[in-house]
């Protein structure tokens, strides 16, 4: 099992940057796929990054692509999600996810809330226009 906990956000401008990070516990994070899923108030979770066990697979949500950026440090058991050129549309609680993984296996990418085994309790992006 793993236990995640999200930080980093905060208030920023349109246009401005923010880096999310989502440290983990446990000593198997490399063996976990990692995800990024937001949700604003009165919509439903939302897909926005994910990143497969050994970081060499990305995947972005049409949305985001090409502003965010996820990577991870699995030294440090911890993914980020660098946030640039913020827009209107981005404020959300954003959401850390975990997926247990076989490494062995063909790395499949995930976009699914319901595919994912753990998540964080979420850390507040707002932008001001």
């Amino acid at each position: 099992q793993v236990q995640l906990v999200e930080s980093g956000g905060g208030l920023v401008q349109a246009g401005g940057s923010l880096r999310l990070s989502c440290a983990a516990s446990g000593r198997t994070f490399s063996s976990y796929r990692m995800g990024w899923f937001r949700q604003a108030p009165g919509k439903e979770r939302e897909f926005v990054a994910t990143i497969s066990w050994s970081g060499g697979n990305t995947y972005y949500a049409d949305s985001v692509k090409g502003r965010f950026t996820i990577s991870r440090d699995n030294a440090k058991n911890t993914v980020y999600l660098q946030m640039n050129s913020l827009k209107p549309e981005d404020p959300a609680v954003y959401f850390c996810a975990a997926r247990k993984v076989n490494p062995s296996l063909t790395i499949r990418t995930r976009t699914l809330a319901s595919e994912y085994d753990y998540w964080g309790q979420g850390t507040q992006v707002t932008v001001s226009s």
